[in-house]
């Protein structure tokens, strides 16, 4: 089953590697969606995929890059858009 994921990554995650690190393991899965900061010192992800597949790369983004020190995650699971072929850093 296709699903989306908003996911709102707080912690230490901006300015070292965070979004690079989500796009990187999301391309390896074939997820579409993005990452960017955003002004409250998080990162937004959208993911959209098999749901097995975006839950481990949920499990992967929870852990984060060496450099990173995710806090939380607030996830929000959404009807997939299917518009997005790829995963792109905004």
């Amino acid at each position: 089953m296709i699903m989306r994921a908003h996911i709102v990554v707080s912690g230490l995650v901006q300015g070292v590697g965070f979004r690079w690190f989500a796009a990187r393991i999301a391309q390896s899965m074939g997820l579409a969606g993005f990452a960017r900061n955003i002004g409250s010192g998080n990162v937004e992800i959208e993911a959209e995929g098999e749901r097995g597949l975006v839950e481990e790369f949920i499990a992967q983004v929870k852990v984060g890059p060496r450099s990173a020190d995710v806090q939380d995650l607030h996830i929000t699971w959404l009807q997939p858009l299917r518009e997005r072929v790829r995963f792109e850093i905004r």
